[in-house]
This record gives structure tokens, C-alpha cells and sequence, in this order.
């Protein structure tokens, strides 16, 4: 039965350790270069992802009932493990300038891509669905909490802060494609064959190009850092994040395809966007990188544990 579950583990991890490999492999023989990785990544994030998120809801048979008690679970479990980590931070991380981009690291997830790949592997196109529902709440919440932890202290949070947020929240274009598809599947607006079959195609390389561009951006090099902030990010991330968020939603209630999406979520590695925003708000960036890429290989390893524990109990 164990092996069983590890066979059941191989075949969702395989293909994303597979196609991440493959990126880190084409950019190292110089068959992919830093400026595809970045015209890659967005197409990805302002074209396709958004039209595969969109059809993925309107095409959504509607005898799903998505249960909206496991988005408000997560939300609350996401932001309680938030407030875990900034405990966490300072308590055992002495260099105080470094304490946003460790919490981070911790929190922010890599829901549109690895998470969203991990459930179409498992649950097809009604998780998918439900996921990309996931996805919306969990990108404001993100970016929220991310704006709030790498803020200067002597700046404070203000109120044009918060605004500046909810601007770019609107115009991102995940939140755009989720939006429109749930507004077109609540009011059965009919969309074109033309149109389904031309996002079709797009959202066709959507998740094989984003898994190419992660792994041609991943610094390998960057898992010499053996600096106990970024252990520390990445233990809370891959480890200590999912067990607490998934063991509570088990005791609220949640089993199958509800637990394993909440697992799955997650268990995600660090989000290359907390890379971006440790950047732009002067923050050690160096060490948002090598959070991303130490959660990023050591998620598959973890992940795969966790998926063959919660199939050998029959709980996923």
C-alpha cells in the first residue's frame, strides 16, 4: 500500500521535477537565455495563465459546488501562520533587517504555478476551478501582507499604501482573467467558439512554458547559502507551514479533494514574485532568491512525503 502511494506521489511530481529540471537544464547549455526566461515569464503571467484561469471557470461543470468554507479556512489559516512566522522571526532571527524577507519567504506561496500544476495533475478540470478561485483570494491576501511586512517601520502603513495595493490588484491580470470567468459562468453569458479555441491554445502552454521559466531561473548556486535565515524561511515554507495548515483543515472537517488542494497550495514553494518585492522595497533581495530556490527543489522533496502520507491514509 505504501508503495503503492509513492507510485501515486511519482506520477504528480514527476512531470513538474521533470519539466523544472529541463529549464534549469536548457538555460545551463545556453539553449535558453535570461531574456526568453523574462518574456517567457511574461506572456506567461499577462496572457495565458489569465486565459487558462478564465476557461477553466466558464468550462466548469456547474453541478460543482464550490465550497466557499475551504477558501475562508485557508485564508484564516494562511494569515494565522502569517503571524506564526513574524513570532518565529523574532524570536530566532537576530538580524532585524532581514526579518520581512524571511517572513515572506515563509508565507507567500507559488499558487499559480507549482500549486495550480499540482491539483490539474491530481483533481483535472473541476479542481482546477476551484483552485483558480483559491488563487484569487490568496493573491490580494499576499500582496497585503507582503506591502505590510516589508514596509519600512519609519515610514509606517498608510492609507495611500493600502490604495496603491488595491490599484494593482485590479489591474493584475490574474485577478482580471479569475473575475471575468466567474462572472461569465454566474451569469451563463455565452462565449464564442472562436474565442474558447483561440485561449485554448494559449492556455495549452501555459503551465509547461511557466515550469520551463521557473526552472531556467532558479540559481542552483544559490543552495551553497547555507546562512541560517534563509534555512530557517524555507523550513517554515515547506515544512512546518504544511503540516500545521493541512492537520487543521483535516480537524475542521476537510477530506479528499478539499484537503489535498489545501495541501497542495500550501506546500508550494516561495513565490518568485517575493523576489520582486523584496527588490523594489530595498530589501535583501539576495536572500529572497535563494529562500525561492532552496523551497523550490526542497518542496519536492517534501511534497512528495506529504502526498504519499495522505494517500496511504486515505484522506486525499
Amino acid at each position: 500500500m505504501f508503495f503503492e502511494s509513492l507510485q501515486f506521489s511519482f506520477s504528480i511530481i514527476g512531470p513538474i521535477c521533470l519539466l523544472l529540471f529541463l529549464g534549469w537544464f536548457l538555460k545551463k547549455t545556453k539553449t535558453i537565455d535570461d531574456a526568453f526566461i523574462e518574456v517567457g515569464s511574461k506572456l506567461v503571467f499577462k496572457i495565458t495563465l489569465p486565459a487558462l484561469l478564465f476557461l477553466s471557470i466558464i468550462k466548469t461543470n456547474r453541478d460543482i459546488d464550490i465550497d466557499f468554507s475551504l477558501i475562508i479556512y485557508s485564508l484564516i489559516a494562511n494569515f494565522v501562520f502569517f503571524i506564526i512566522s513574524i513570532l518565529g522571526a523574532r524570536y530566532w532571527v537576530k538580524n532585524k533587517s532581514e526579518h520581512g524577507v524571511v517572513i515572506q519567504g515563509a508565507f507567500r506561496s507559488n499558487i499559480a504555478i507549482i500549486g495550480l500544476a499540482y491539483v490539474a495533475n491530481v483533481y483535472g478540470d473541476d479542481g482546477f476551478a476551484i483552485a483558480a478561485v483559491y488563487v484569487a483570494f490568496h493573491t490580494m491576501l499576499y500582496n497585503i501582507l507582503s506591502v505590510i511586512i516589508l514596509s519600512p517601520k519609519q515610514e509606517g502603513i498608510s492609507v495611500d499604501m493600502f490604495l496603491g495595493v488595491f490599484k494593482s490588484l485590479m489591474k493584475n491580470p490574474l485577478i482580471i482573467g479569475i473575475t471575468s470567468g466567474i462572472i461569465f459562468f454566474l451569469f451563463a453569458i455565452p462565449v464564442p467558439e472562436l474565442v474558447i479555441h483561440t485561449g485554448q491554445y494559449f492556455s495549452n502552454m501555459t503551465l509547461p512554458l511557466a515550469l520551463l521559466c521557473t526552472g531556467g531561473s532558479l540559481n542552483i548556486q544559490a543552495l551553497k547559502d547555507n546562512s541560517f535565515n534563509c534555512r530557517f524561511s524555507s523550513m517554515l515554507k515547506i515544512i512546518i507551514g504544511p503540516v500545521l495548515i493541512t492537520a487543521g483543515a483535516y480537524f475542521y472537517g476537510f477530506t479528499g479533494m478539499p484537503l489535498g488542494l489545501i495541501f497542495f497550495m500550501s506546500a508550494s514553494p516561495t513565490a518568485a514574485a517575493s523576489y520582486v518585492m523584496a527588490r523594489a522595497m530595498g530589501h535583501n533581495s539576495d536572500l529572497a532568491a535563494n529562500i525561492i530556490a532552496m523551497t523550490t527543489i526542497g518542496s519536492l522533496i517534501t511534497t512528495s512525503l506529504g502526498i504519499s502520507l495522505l494517500y496511504w491514509l486515505g484522506l486525499m
